[in-house]
């Protein structure tokens, strides 16, 4: 079993960039806290895994996920990206200018997400992220499953939750909400899903070809 050490040399192994380390600065400063390092890695490695065109960000913070995904994209893909905060995606604006993104790349969506994705197109994604309200995860898997293509993948942040997941004597919502998210997927016949002991918790699930 991995060590505290070894858990965190994960974390580290592909570092941050100047650009990554500002935007995750702002998202701190606007209370916005972003993905970990190792989680960003493993968002652009999915990415780059299933050759992404279309990816569909749920949250989008200052822009530290969506850059980590726009970097594992086909260089003619299109990150959509839902939250109901402007501010923040000004600010993902503004990081995805510093990086280079063109306006091209980057459809910012304002609004709440189960509002925003029931409009999006059934089977139209190869990858899904989730990490805005985890009291709707439910919610946003069975938007996922019907947004993504046969061999999309969906992931969710914080699929860990501060240790609580793991530990039956805590019930608090967002807890509860988190841990019948796993059982959900695992349970699902349509996905074979992994838990990613990064970060907080990166649970991730690939959408099956119709038998």
């Amino acid at each position: 079993m991995a060590t505290p050490a070894s858990l965190e040399y994960a974390e580290d192994f592909v570092p941050e960039d100047d650009i990554l380390r500002t935007a995750r600065q702002r998202g701190i400063e606007v209370g916005a806290p972003p993905i970990l390092p190792g989680c960003g890695a493993a968002l652009c490695f999915l990415a780059t895994v299933v050759n992404a065109r279309s990816v569909v960000e749920v949250g989008t913070g200052c822009g530290v996920s969506g850059l980590w995904l726009l970097r594992g994209m086909r260089p003619d893909g299109t990150l959509t990206s839902v939250d109901v905060e402007p501010e923040h995606q000004r600010m993902a604006r503004q990081t995805f200018a510093e990086a280079g993104y063109s306006g091209s790349r980057i459809r910012l969506i304002g609004g709440r997400a189960l509002d925003v994705l029931p409009r999006l197109a059934d089977g139209g994604y190869d990858m899904v992220f989730c990490d805005a309200a985890t009291q709707e995860y439910l919610d946003y898997l069975t938007e996922s499953v019907r947004l993504l293509r046969p061999g999309g993948v969906v992931a969710f942040d914080n699929a860990l939750w501060r240790d609580r997941v793991a530990d039956p004597t805590q019930r608090d919502p967002d807890t509860v909400a988190i841990r019948e998210l796993g059982r959900m997927v695992r349970a699902d016949e349509r996905l074979r899903p992994l838990m990613l002991p990064l970060g907080d918790g990166l649970l991730v699930a690939v959408k099956l070809p119709a038998s």
